[in-house]
């Protein structure tokens, strides 16, 4: 039951990341480095508009599975109808803050006269369709919820080949640059966030919209506090990713210049495509785990626990010697093998690439304590290893090692952090009742 859900999820989650990581390939082969930096420099807006996202999602999926466990369907529903509607508001908001501010925001971001164009142009088309983003990120974990993992897969598969395709239309056959990528990842959002929407009004299953009304609302807005509580540590998670994103660039522009806030592009967005292999697995057991604890197996729900750890242990040694054994030719796909940018990245590769080892047992500790209904130490444990350990990594050890401190401010965070996951877990697995 624990691979059939997921297994689905984690192929799901890979193509969701293709759709980023190919924007920087055909922007970093068709248009060129100046225009792979200004992604990383607008990067952490949508990390903003995909952790809002993520955190309904993972907070209201603790909610409504918990609620699902003790049979208590029709209030699920009710939940997952305010989860979407909620989700609708944010995504429009966020659209009307990239439009109206978006100089303001780029010039806060730190992006130089050089690639200041770039920024905007991407910002701009790219926030039209934040609306999409946050509700293709909902989608993505509810599919899981409502039992069909695997039409998340087929959804997110078609989004991914869309997208590819979009972006050799717009970039390569139309010449629209950098607009071009933003173009085709946005249709990539609208093909899951509008079947979703297609599929949840048509169900009959365990899962379905119902009709709102605002007196309803309001008295639901406890759901929504309690899954904002819940779901925060990913909020926390992707926030301090904007927040590391931004120090990272400030620090490789300060080093090394533009070419190496395009070298620190290209690790990060190899990073997050490795990432989504344990952010998809997470997605997908959380469902299992939070049922087992509403219905109060906790025999059960431990033998599923030390899976999750025993499968995320072994995934991880093995990602970490394919990134060694590969992270030259990773690294190709983005820069000519002869560009400055290309051997910048390859020597950082290496390092870099440690963090593999320990990233998979902290992003599942923290998914497996969310599922649990236990949202603030998850975020406790998302605060420190991101906002604390990575970003004191990235202020302090450039200062001490140069640019090799860059490059091992991932795995020396990470390391620490794996050794906080472990006592966490141990003291609540060692808890009376749990």
């Amino acid at each position: 039951m624990l691979l059939c859900f997921a297994l689905p999820t984690v192929a799901m989650m890979m193509f969701m990341g293709m759709y980023t990581v190919v924007d920087t390939i055909f922007v970093a082969r068709f248009v060129n480095a100046d225009a792979l930096s200004a992604i990383n420099i607008v990067c952490p807006v949508i990390n903003l508009t995909v952790g809002l996202g993520t955190m309904l999602a993972a907070g209201g999926n603790a909610v409504i599975s918990r609620n699902m466990g003790a049979g208590e369907h029709q209030r699920a529903r009710e939940e997952f109808t305010l989860l979407v509607i909620t989700g609708t508001i944010v995504g429009s908001c966020i659209l009307l803050l990239g439009i109206l501010k978006s100089d303001a925001v780029i010039s806060m971001l730190g992006a130089s006269d050089r690639l200041f164009a770039y920024c905007r142009d991407y910002l701009l088309v790219l926030s039209v369709f934040a609306p999409a983003n946050v509700l293709q990120t909902l989608f993505s974990n509810l599919f899981v919820t409502a039992g069909r993992p695997g039409l998340g897969l087929v959804l997110s598969v078609l989004s991914g080949v869309a997208n590819i395709v979009l972006d050799y239309i717009f970039i390569v056959l139309c010449g629209l640059g950098i607009r071009g990528a933003a173009l085709g990842t946005g249709f990539g959002y609208l093909i899951p966030a509008c079947a979703g929407l297609v599929y949840f009004a048509r169900s009959r299953g365990a899962l379905s919209f119902t009709k709102p009304a605002i007196a309803w609302a309001v008295t639901k807005r406890a759901v929504i506090e309690e899954s904002c509580l819940n779901g925060s540590s990913e909020l926390v998670s992707q926030l301090a990713t904007a927040i590391t994103t931004f120090l990272f660039n400030r620090t490789t522009m300060r080093l090394l210049g533009e070419e190496g806030v395009a070298a620190i592009t290209i690790l990060i967005y190899s990073q997050f495509l490795l990432n989504t292999l344990y952010i998809g697995f997470a997605i997908g057991i959380a469902p299992i785990v939070g049922f087992c604890y509403g219905s109060g197996n906790r025999i059960r729900r431990k033998q599923v626990i030390q899976l999750c750890l025993c499968l995320t242990a072994a995934a991880s040694v093995l990602i970490f010697a394919l990134s060694l054994a590969g992270g030259p030719r990773i690294v190709q796909l983005f820069a000519e093998e002869t560009s400055e940018v290309c051997r910048i990245a390859t020597e950082g590769f290496s390092s870099f690439a440690c963090g593999f080892l320990f990233c998979g047992l902290n992003i599942v500790t923290s998914a497996i304590f969310t599922a649990q209904s236990n949202g603030k130490v998850s975020a406790v444990l998302s605060f420190l290893r991101t906002f604390v350990l990575l970003a004191g990594g990235i202020l302090l050890l450039p200062h001490l090692w140069g640019i090799a401190g860059v490059w091992l401010a991932v795995p020396v965070a990470e390391g620490i952090m794996c050794i906080v996951s472990a006592g966490c877990l141990l003291h609540d697995w060692k808890r009376p009742g749990r």
